[in-house]
């Protein structure tokens, strides 16, 4: 099955697909814009991959309760499901933009480019944390 991992931010949207065998997420892209252009960004990548279910990273506090961006999140679900016939996954992304830095952390790249990609890499943690549950990893 083919998922798409979206990162949703009020600024930017990161993006991340995983293989058919569901074994890796990677980084897609970054999406910024209104929420209209979000959704139909969203669609076409959706088309275009033959992707089959959206997991979608939950903002979760640390202690597992729901953070004011929870509420956020859950309407944006719901304008996704509008202009797409997939179903959606929530996934715990506590850390998740944590995670991305320090993989950030040695590359070298600008500080700029780091920004512009650490959304879409932090789509690919919360896609690939799915993706180890699922499979019992």
């Amino acid at each position: 099955m083919r998922y798409l991992g979206i990162d949703y931010g009020q600024k930017r949207t990161g993006l991340a697909i995983c293989d058919g065998a569901e074994t890796i997420a990677s980084p897609l892209k970054v999406l910024t814009g209104r929420r209209s252009e979000l959704f139909a960004g969203i669609a076409e990548i959706v088309k275009r991959e033959n992707i089959e279910a959206i997991v979608l990273g939950l903002p979760l506090n640390m202690d597992g309760t729901a953070g004011p961006q929870v509420k956020c999140v859950q309407d944006f679900a719901e304008g996704i499901k509008e202009h797409v016939d997939v179903s959606i996954h929530f996934q715990d992304e506590r850390l998740s933009s944590f995670d991305a830095e320090g993989k950030l952390s040695g590359a070298e790249l600008t500080r700029k480019k780091k920004k512009a990609r650490l959304d879409a890499v932090a789509a690919a943690f919360i896609l690939q944390s799915f993706l180890d549950e699922k499979h019992g990893r």
